[in-house]
């Protein structure tokens, strides 16, 4: 995770009514879009079992075993500029992406 995205998880997280001791975000893979796989990303409140937890500056990041195949090496960033802000997975894996970047493939 970047600087901005560690500091944009904490300021949302503040405003929900979760632990921050406990609550993470949660990445993932899931089947479907153009190229085969697309990115998901949630707020979670624990992390389930079988997770892998990764922290970053008291972020954590919990991530399915299965989905960690697809995600191992990835940098979660944190952008903003003319076409909007969120948050972007930059993925050394992916051997293709779909036009709009919502979907890849391996």
């Amino acid at each position: 995770m970047t600087d901005f995205a560690i500091t944009e998880v904490k300021r949302l997280i503040k405003q929900t009514d979760f632990d921050p001791g406990l609550a993470g975000v949660r990445v993932g893979v899931k089947g479907g879009g153009c190229s085969g796989f697309t990115y998901t990303l949630n707020f979670d409140k624990a992390p389930a079992d079988g997770d892998e937890i990764f922290e970053f500056d008291g972020v954590r990041l919990f991530c399915d075993p299965k989905s960690l195949l697809y995600l191992n090496g990835i940098t979660l960033e944190y952008t903003t500029g003319l076409q909007g802000k969120g948050f972007q997975f930059i993925n050394p894996n992916a051997t293709g992406t779909c036009g709009c970047g919502d979907s890849f493939s391996v």
